[in-house]
């Protein structure tokens, strides 16, 4: 991947982390589930004009010349209705950005994908469709989406002609209002977004006078033009200097284009922000009756000092209190935690003891299952540690640890069975690196790194950075 992708992921997952991350959604966004985009909704429209919807670029002027000629917009009404009616499904980018802890979405589209979507997910969405939904609040929401246009629920509503535009101001100011706060105070990424919105070029005016050199950056994605395209080499040559102009116009509004070579390009960059969010939440599996050559006090002291480094680093653990590591977990997490007056334990920390008293064994069982999944759900890459448990008086392997492994490697995770440690996590060493490739993209110093960490030391320190180093080669890889 390209540096200049790799900064902005990196810039943005900044301001995801900070809570500060927006995405403005335009047409493009949809169109990768099959939705047309604005020149095919009107391709019908134009043609009842007599006129070529490929010879136009003024669209919002063809929808108000149907508008003029027909004394009314009931056939563009109908043509929204047919269109976005249809039953599609989410892209694949609808998806990861619903998947992403972001709050903030605007849109000009008028389709529901982005609020379907981000509600697949489990989450409350509060959307906003007209100024009166601007001032009430859904209980406990996840994400709010601003229809900035309206909705197709309201299709006669839906901001599309001239005169819908020039009214903007009168029948959606709140809207305009709160677009310019977030635009302030929010770091935007722009997708499927062509900038030819009126509106939008209005309001960010409006931010680059008030704010001036003090406005935030924010990025956008544009295709970048290729002569492939274009039977006329003049024609490239036109279309490629339009874009020239349009990326250093951007540049005065404080938008950073990213140019791809092509639309999958996108779906990569967002596919490592994934990545990189999930891959800070580490899973911490590990069960211990007995420790083997380590014995107790060194292994407490082992996991805990490795926990507090974590956390030094802002990694994120999710630890189910095993049997004799889960308390080593905690202790070194709060010992970071409580060194900082403003630190906050949920940034470190997410504690899931197991549900107890369970009599059926079948019945807790499933329940344990669930709970597992639902706790590696959360995280990006599980880490394992010892893996033994007593059973009618006898110490044997632990089956739960075996199964998170499971979980893990079926959800997508990457795992780092520490096999040095012995019992189970030694198994699952070996199943991992007698086979690295079913595992792990091919990175020669991750392999290493894994191979190193079944191998019995004394040395605490090295153990401890080669657990770090491989969470570290794992954070960019897809």
């Amino acid at each position: 991947m390209r540096q200049e992708l790799l900064i902005f992921v990196d810039k943005y997952l900044k301001a995801i982390r900070e809570e500060n991350a927006a995405v403005f959604a335009g047409a493009g966004l949809s169109a990768g589930s099959g939705l047309m985009n604005w020149k095919g909704l009107l391709r019908d429209i134009a043609i009842e004009l007599g006129l070529d919807v490929d010879k136009e670029y003024d669209l919002i002027a063809l929808a108000q010349y149907y508008d003029n000629e027909n004394g009314g917009r009931g056939g563009i009404n109908s043509q929204l209705i047919d269109e976005f009616t249809k039953d599609v499904v989410s892209g694949e980018n609808h998806k990861i950005l619903a998947s992403l802890p972001i709050n903030t979405y605007w849109t000009t589209n008028y389709d529901n994908l982005i609020e379907k979507t981000l509600e697949a997910y489990g989450k409350t969405v509060d959307t906003k469709i007209c100024s009166e939904n601007l001032a009430t609040t859904r209980p406990r929401r996840d994400a709010v989406v601003y229809k900035m246009h309206g909705d197709i629920s309201l299709a006669h509503d839906a901001v599309i002609t001239k005169d819908d535009y020039e009214g903007y101001n009168e029948k959606r100011q709140v809207f305009t209002t709160a677009l310019q706060g977030d635009l302030i105070s929010k770091t935007f990424l722009f997708i499927g977004f062509s900038f030819d919105d009126p509106n939008l070029e209005y309001i960010l005016s409006r931010i680059r006078i008030l704010m001036g050199r003090n406005a935030r950056d924010h990025y956008c994605f544009l295709k970048k033009i290729v002569k492939e395209e274009f039977e006329k080499i003049e024609d490239f040559i036109y279309e490629r200097t339009k874009q020239e102009l349009k990326i250093k116009d951007l540049k005065r509004y404080r938008i950073r284009v990213l140019l791809v070579d092509d639309f999958n390009e996108i779906t990569n960059v967002l596919k490592l922000i994934q990545c990189k969010i999930k891959r800070n939440n580490i899973f911490i599996s590990g069960a211990a009756y007995e420790y083997g050559k380590w014995g107790q006090n060194r292994a407490e002291d082992f996991i805990f000092n490795l926990s507090k480094k974590l956390a030094e680093r802002n990694y994120k653990i999710i630890c189910g209190f095993g049997v004799g590591i889960g308390s080593s977990v905690i202790n070194g997490v709060l010992s970071h935690v409580y060194s900082f007056t403003r630190s906050h334990l949920d940034d470190f920390l997410i504690l899931r003891p197991f549900p107890q008293n369970i009599t059926d064994p079948a019945e807790r069982a499933y329940l344990w299952k669930r709970y597992r999944e639902d706790m590696l759900s959360n995280a990006g890459i599980a880490v394992f540690f010892f893996g033994n448990k007593i059973e009618n008086g006898k110490v044997v392997d632990s089956n739960g640890l075996i199964e998170e492994f499971d979980i893990a490697v079926d959800k997508g995770l990457k795992v780092i069975p520490v096999g040095c440690t012995g019992y189970v996590s030694k198994q699952l060493w070996e199943r991992v690196t007698n086979k690295m490739e079913d595992f792990y993209a091919f990175n020669e110093e991750l392999n290493n790194t894994i191979k190193e960490l079944g191998i019995y030391t004394d040395d605490d320190t090295l153990i401890t950075n080669n657990i770090i180093k491989a969470i570290g080669l794992l954070q960019n890889l897809i």
